[in-house]
């Protein structure tokens, strides 16, 4: 009678074979790379304006809220924008993919929804020469 092992103690063919190849994960160019990151930041930036923007107007208590992310919301606005533009000449956007790039800095928070719909659509793939 062979002694009991558990199924741990010796290999089994599911261990031999190799995993089944899986599709690499998407490296994307620097530049979109920036530009997710901006798009997160700027929407950050508005939310930390418009709390200061509450705390000055509504609460009348202190304007060191919109001193603060003003100053960094606007820089990170124009950074959007750049390197929007950047991407879209790289990437082969159209027209009308830039001027929803654009737009999307004029509503809060609405870059981060611009960046997970380029992405689910595939505005970041890697074009080619045609």
């Amino acid at each position: 009678m062979a002694p009991v092992t558990s199924r741990t103690d010796a290999p089994t063919s599911d261990t031999l074979t190799p995993a089944p190849a899986t599709k690499p994960a998407t490296s994307h160019h620097w530049t979109v790379r920036a530009f997710r990151a901006v798009a997160i930041a700027e929407a950050f930036s508005w939310a930390g304006l418009l709390v200061g923007m509450y705390v000055k107007w509504i609460a009348e208590a202190s304007e060191i809220g919109v001193k603060i992310f003003g100053p960094v919301h606007g820089g990170l606005v124009v950074a959007y924008v750049l390197l929007a533009l950047v991407v879209a000449v790289r990437q082969r956007w159209s027209l009308l993919t830039v001027f929803f790039a654009l737009a999307a800095t004029l509503p809060p928070f609405l870059t981060v929804f611009f960046d997970r719909w380029a992405h689910r659509s595939g505005r970041y793939e890697e074009r080619s020469a045609a």
